[in-house]
């Protein structure tokens, strides 16, 4: 009996289609819930309006909350979730290492010192935005880290230490600045930026943010053989006829400037990229043409949700992201830790 081939890609498409389905509704639901007293027709009809379609009977206030503050941050929240999950996915591949995230190079702490300079130390005397600072921070946290990686011979478990490096160093000059020049209120806006926010979303950052994730994924999606090398080790790769050091250097430069993009606009979001590429690999497998767009698509709809429940559970008081995804990430990791070591 000669046995055959199963092609998965059909099942993969039905998947992905599934998963957007299932983004697009969330999203359609999530843009409907807040402490505004607006019913599901009104917000409805100002989304439809806005897209060329009918026209609306609404108040120009509650036209603004739908159009320039609840649908500009749910967007902002699914783009961030696909980023950071992608970026987790791509580290944890190159740096063979399944707790690494998108924060192990140092680029969420060196966002907030970047974003402390701006708001406490008033770098770039008002010409500067706090999420042009924080940008500016990450990319040169990244090179840093890089650096002293090379400097120390390369490789990825030296990339993990010159990270946590990094994050170490950073850190300590973002509260060195925020006890020696902070008052009480700056300290209070940068600890909740610190913490995660989506509530200074706006179309810029989503188109921005958006375009660069997007890109990232093309990337990324283009080097998915190369990725599923790396998982058996620097020298299987290389035998398999891939440019290990470039490849490396292409994808942790990719995940440097998407992270970067997703933390000079929402801050500093935990255990998103550290969690849902494990949730991800449980549900498809670990190849990578199939398990990046599906935690690109995992990750968006889980931080959809995520802020969902930040803004509204304690309304009018708002949680910063950030602790929520830490209180569900922890037993949610505890859970992926567990079932992976049944099934070995």
């Amino acid at each position: 009996m000669v046995a055959t081939r199963v092609d998965s890609r059909p099942l993969l498409g039905a998947c992905l289609l599934g998963g957007l389905a299932v983004l697009a509704a969330s999203i359609a639901v999530v843009i409907t819930i807040g402490p505004a007293s607006l019913s599901v027709g009104d917000v409805y009809g100002v989304v439809f309006e806005r897209l060329g379609f009918g026209n609306a009977d609404i108040s120009r206030i509650k036209e603004g909350i739908v159009w320039e503050l609840r649908l500009p941050r749910t967007l902002l929240a699914a783009v961030c979730g696909a980023g950071l999950a992608l970026c987790g996915a791509i580290m944890q591949s190159l740096l063979r290492n399944p707790l690494a995230d998108p924060f192990v190079l140092g680029i969420s702490s060196g966002a907030s010192t970047g974003a402390v300079l701006v708001v406490v130390l008033g770098v770039g005397a008002g010409a500067v935005s706090l999420s042009a600072g924080a940008f500016a921070g990450a990319v040169i946290s990244f090179a840093l880290v890089m650096l002293l990686a090379a400097g120390a011979g390369g490789g990825p478990s030296r990339v993990v230490l010159a990270g946590v490096a990094g994050t170490q160093l950073f850190s300590a000059l973002t509260s060195f600045i925020v006890i020696s020049s902070a008052d009480a209120e700056q300290t209070r806006g940068v600890l909740f930026w610190l913490l995660g926010s989506l509530s200074g979303a706006d179309w810029a950052d989503v188109t921005l943010c958006g375009a660069v994730t997007l890109v990232g994924l093309l990337v990324c999606l283009t080097q998915s053989s190369a990725l599923d090398a790396f998982t058996f080790g620097n020298t299987a790769a290389a035998a398999l006829g891939v440019s290990v050091r470039w490849i490396r250097i292409l994808l942790l430069t990719i995940t440097a400037l998407v992270t970067a993009a997703l933390v000079s606009a929402a801050g500093a979001i935990g255990f998103v990229g550290l969690v849902l590429p494990h949730a991800a690999r449980f549900l498809v497998g670990p190849r990578h043409s199939r398990l990046l767009p599906t935690t690109a698509v995992v990750g968006a709809v889980f931080m959809v949700w995520v802020d969902a429940i930040a803004r509204t559970v304690f309304a009018p008081q708002e949680v910063p992201v950030g602790v929520v995804t830490a209180l569900i990430g922890v037993p949610a990791f505890a859970v992926i830790l567990f079932r992976m070591r049944t099934s070995r």
